[in-house]
């Protein structure tokens, strides 16, 4: 089974904000899938801290995954799924905002540091390990669409401006196209 995971923080303040690009990039996955009479069943499972849906797509078992412990905390959902289901990391993927990244820019990557992200920095101390794969949307429009003096907390907890809308929609749709690639 492959486990998807976006990474976001929980609650509607945050619900369009740049931060979580990687839970707009799985409600993008499904539509797709919705659009291809493919049922998506959301549920919160305590157990996990996150809300999950098992998903049969082309022949495969999908386990999406939304962590429910802020993006922070997000190794802990990720660990606890893993160690359930029992699933190598081979078998993980990861889809977050990216900072270093341009707006719109998508970078599949089979490996490798956090970075600076925060999220990714507490999946990779829960699991260990760097050896799974992300998909990393870019954010990064300070100085161009949003003014560059904006602190980069404000900046990533920030809702994507009218500007910025148009491009991170298509980004989120590529970023969709490169999961389904993967898979």
């Amino acid at each position: 089974m492959k486990i998807i995971v976006g990474l976001g923080n929980v609650g509607t303040k945050y619900s369009k904000t740049r931060h979580n690009s990687g839970f707009l990039a799985l409600d993008e996955f499904e539509e797709q899938l919705i659009k291809e009479k493919i049922s998506v069943d959301w549920k919160e499972e305590d157990k996990f801290k996150a809300g999950i849906a098992k998903v049969d797509y082309q022949g495969q078992k999908l386990l999406l995954v939304k962590p429910l412990t802020f993006m922070n905390n997000s190794g802990e959902a990720v660990s606890k799924i893993l160690h359930f289901f029992k699933e190598p990391l081979e078998n993980l993927i990861v889809i977050y905002d990216d900072i270093d990244l341009p707006l719109g820019k998508i970078r599949v990557r089979k490996e490798g540091s956090a970075g600076t992200h925060n999220g990714m920095k507490s999946i990779i101390e829960h699991l260990g390990q760097e050896d799974f794969t992300r998909i990393r949307i870019g954010i990064e429009s300070r100085g161009e669409l949003t003014h560059k003096s904006i602190d980069l907390s404000d900046f990533v907890l920030g809702e994507f401006t009218e500007k910025e809308y148009p491009v991170i929609k298509e980004s989120l749709e590529n970023a969709v196209e490169e999961l389904k690639k993967l898979l």
